[in-house]
């Protein structure tokens, strides 16, 4: 039965990020029967808002649908009405991407990504916090009906922050959960609509609990192709997690490998387990995010120029399968970062990443029950370093941000309390025009 589907406003904060908001645009587009609505585009560089304005209004056009578009500079201007905010703001990032690595690998802290966890990881929330709770506020006030997604890093974090602010609903939102769940189809040679399992921990840390096809346990089989080296080199970190601690982890083998004492503490240990890219490299955030920027930029001036195809098929991203679900009353399972009430036993309050029912009465988290306690544990010492971070955000302590440092798995395998201290003055002074809240 076809279900009617109503006219949504969708607000883009950080529509310059185009990656996020281009595809995200297409998916809901793609949404069959939702023929109508408003995109409203906010971001305050005028260059990139104009380029992502008119990429929208082109998606548009080659769907023959009825959607405005709007776009300021000034979240104020549009947020009236709003039913969706999607956020993917970026704070200062240029401006301290070199920081962020460099300063940490002088104490031999080696990250890889490093714009979730650790030192980048919790001074790109110490950036970005105030800004996000600043537009959450806005939210409140000129659009309280709205439903927030969050896809700005560091997820846990940030969502926490906002869910402690706000009675908004506050949903983020990663593709992690379903990039890996194809990837393990993959690995075992299954078809994906045939692998039955369930998942969940927190973003970036959240674990495969059931492997399963036609009801038998895969995790068996898939033991025994990691030690295959043609597949095993395709994701060394995670295989070697799943086979020490008993179950596959849904962040990418390079980015995961920040996550633990175990992978990237010595030299010796980051030759080992570390490739190319993003298996692993060394500052590989670092040293491409800045021309990855400008590439996409480039891409969508080819895009509006012909030079190169617009793509118009729907991903796998959760947004407008969210918008979906509300809107034409499709209900749906998602896999979102929401507050932990009793979805995962035991975990404490904060962001945990589990299964969503989503329909007409909004998302709502399902319970799980408790992971298996080795799981739980290497979870609940990421969840105490989010927990004063966020506080660090609510109250403006720079001391908390410190403890929060001196708590992170891979910084705390690597230095002393003495050196951590250093290493987060040395990252304060260079970072401190980018966070002048905390002045």
């Amino acid at each position: 039965m076809f279900n009617y589907c109503v006219m949504p406003k969708v607000t883009f904060v950080g529509a310059g990020s185009a990656v996020f908001a281009r595809q995200l645009m297409t998916d809901i587009l793609a949404i069959d029967g939702l023929d109508e609505g408003a995109f409203a585009l906010v971001d305050i560089d005028a260059t990139r808002l104009d380029l992502a304005k008119r990429i929208a209004e082109r998606l548009v056009e080659l769907r023959g649908k009825r959607w405005r578009v709007e776009a300021s500079t000034d979240r104020n201007d549009v947020l009236k009405g709003t039913d969706y905010i999607i956020n993917s703001i970026e704070v200062a990032g240029l401006k301290n991407v070199r920081f962020d690595y460099d300063i940490p690998m002088k104490y031999g802290v080696d990250q890889c990504i490093g714009d979730t966890i650790g030192p980048g990881g919790i001074f790109k929330a110490l950036r970005t916090g105030p800004e996000w709770l600043d537009i959450v506020a806005d939210v409140q006030r000129e659009a309280p009906n709205a439903v927030v997604l969050n896809y700005t890093n560091p997820m846990s974090i940030l969502t926490l922050a906002a869910l402690r602010r706000t009675d908004l609903p506050v949903v983020g939102l990663c593709h992690s959960v379903q990039g890996t769940s194809r990837q393990l189809a993959e690995y075992l040679d299954i078809p994906y609509r045939e692998l039955q399992w369930e998942c969940a921990g927190i973003n970036h840390n959240a674990w495969f609990t059931r492997l399963e096809h036609d009801d038998r346990d895969l995790y068996p089989k898939l033991r025994e192709r990691a030690r295959d080296p043609k597949i095993y080199e395709k994701d060394p970190v995670r295989f070697e997690l799943m086979l020490h601690l008993g179950a596959f982890v849904t962040e990418s083998s390079g980015h995961f490998s920040e996550y633990t004492p175990y992978f990237r503490k010595r030299p010796d240990l980051v030759k080992k387990y570390s490739r190319s890219g993003y298996l692993g490299e060394s500052g590989f955030y670092a040293n491409n995010w800045p021309r990855w920027r400008r590439d996409n930029d480039e891409q969508i001036e080819s895009m509006l120029s012909g030079q190169m195809q617009i793509p118009l098929e729907r991903s796998f991203e959760y947004g407008a399968d969210i918008i979906e679900a509300i809107e034409c009353n499709r209900p749906t399972v998602i896999y979102g970062n929401v507050q932990n009430r009793g979805s995962i036993d035991n975990l404490p309050d904060g962001c945990v990443e589990v299964p969503c029912q989503v329909g007409r009465d909004g998302v709502r988290p399902q319970h799980f029950g408790p992971l298996p306690e080795q799981l739980a544990a290497l979870n609940r010492s990421h969840m105490a370093v989010h927990e004063l971070v966020v506080e660090a955000l609510l109250e403006r302590s720079k001391q908390k941000a410190k403890y929060a440092l001196m708590l992170d798995p891979l910084t705390s395998a690597v230095c002393s309390l003495e050196e951590i201290d250093s290493l987060f003055e040395e990252m304060w002074k260079s970072e401190k025009e980018s966070l002048p809240t905390f002045s």
